[in-house]
């Protein structure tokens, strides 16, 4: 099974964006920082929205708000239908097989909590093992180690090469008979390599083992179809793909989430309550404990309609050219030094140059204008791989251009003439 990045970087004829069009979607983009215009080179961590998501999320409260499911009058009936068609949309994007396969999170860190909570921590003994890469984001690393310390198991991370790639020989090497969990993330937030993600879930389904993707980096780049990677659980934030905060998505197959109990109590998980004894809903509201984000479900929704009409061969054709650009021009500064040369990248780049520090770069760029994100960027293992404690990191969206790309590597070889 090959790596469907790989597979969608290598179609030919994908259609152009229209940027003009894209950019003056997102209001922010004609509003400037720093006195200049804004050069926005953080999306890794957080994406734009464009004025359709903003709408709609105002209008939502605007006209339509209530809370759902329960109420029998005509505006709750709306919001209801609102959520539920929100659902849909994401069982869509993701190819998912129902739509009770998704539940709605507030974010992948939480979502990869219900798994590690709810799925693997009643199944841990001493000794067992979880698997991870040296790559994951914070997220995907420390709710696994909580879990494992409750119960004497451990967490195992296998090795990436220099090049920033995943070491497949010591993946093959070290899952086993103890390995009662393997997680990874699909795109990483630091080097930007894509990982093989199919081939990996072959490899672990080999010998039994769960996979749960952090796709958190990975769906607004990439095409995705769960059937075909046919992984676990998958997890993304809505934030990362131009909706709004505080929403996230777990996909799971429906034979997991049937067999996993809440990991949170409260309202609207529950079939019925006594005080001897509580019976719990299907799934999968019995994941969804409480008043969820109404609104920000309903303008996930609309963001993936919006992303949608862009076509993902264009999204991805017109970010491996600002890949392209932004590797040439920085590899030819003298002093600055890029992480890693995954042979499939997308999304981010990030770097060091002699003798600064990441923030004391952040903080120069920001005076041009230019926002990029400076620290371990959540990814502490990582960075000491490469014996680090930090970087700058550049992360592209699709209202990046050209034209960003050469003010960026203008303004870090004025930086590094003056100080480097």
């Amino acid at each position: 099974m090959t790596d469907m990045a790989t597979d969608i970087r290598e179609r030919p004829g994908a259609a152009a964006l229209d940027l003009d069009a894209v950019r003056a979607a997102f209001p922010v983009m004609a509003d400037t920082m720093s006195g200049r215009p804004i050069v926005f080179l953080d999306s890794g961590a957080s994406s734009q929205k464009p004025e359709a998501v903003i709408a709609a999320h105002a209008e939502f409260y605007r006209h339509d708000y209530a809370n759902i499911h329960r109420g029998v009058y005509e505006l709750s009936q709306r919001a209801s239908d609102a959520f539920d068609a929100a659902r849909r949309k994401v069982q869509t994007f993701l190819g998912a097989a129902e739509w009770r396969e998704i539940v709605f999170t507030r974010n992948t860190t939480e979502a990869i909590n219900l798994v590690a909570w709810s799925f693997l921590e009643p199944k841990l003994q001493p000794g067992d093992e979880i698997l991870l890469t040296t790559m994951e984001h914070h997220s995907n690393i420390v709710p696994w180690q909580i879990v494992a310390m409750r119960h004497g198991a451990k967490v195992v991370s296998v090795p990436i090469t220099d090049a920033g790639e995943l070491d497949m020989d010591a993946l093959r090497s070290m899952i086993g008979p103890r390995t009662k969990m393997l997680a990874c993330s699909w795109v990483s937030n630091v080097l930007g390599t894509v990982n093989p993600v199919a081939e990996i879930v072959q490899i672990a389904h080999g010998h039994g083992v769960p996979v749960l993707v952090d796709a958190a980096q990975a769906v607004q780049h990439v095409a995705v179809d769960v059937a075909s990677l046919d992984a676990d659980f998958l997890a993304f934030s809505a934030h990362k793909i131009y909706g709004p905060s505080g929403v996230g998505v777990l996909y799971g197959k429906r034979e997991h989430l049937e067999a996993m109990p809440p990991w949170q109590g409260g309202g609207g998980i529950v079939d019925r309550v006594e005080f001897e004894k509580t019976t719990f809903g299907e799934i999968p509201f019995r994941f969804e404990a409480g008043t969820p984000d109404i609104a920000g479900v309903h303008a996930t929704g609309v963001a993936l309609d919006w992303f949608g009409g862009l076509g993902i061969d264009a999204v991805a054709a017109h970010e491996a050219d600002l890949m392209a650009q932004g590797l040439r021009a920085l590899h030819q500064i003298p002093g600055l030094h890029v992480l890693g040369a995954p042979a499939c990248r997308t999304g981010a780049i990030s770097f060091t140059v002699n003798g600064l520090h990441p923030s004391d770069i952040g903080a120069m760029l920001d005076l041009d204008g230019i926002a990029i994100r400076s620290g371990h960027h959540c990814a502490q293992p990582l960075h000491r791989r490469f014996g680090l404690e930090g970087s700058a990191r550049a992360s592209f969206g699709v209202y990046n251009t050209n034209s960003d790309v050469e003010a960026l590597a203008e303004s870090l070889r004025r930086i590094v003439r003056k100080y480097g």
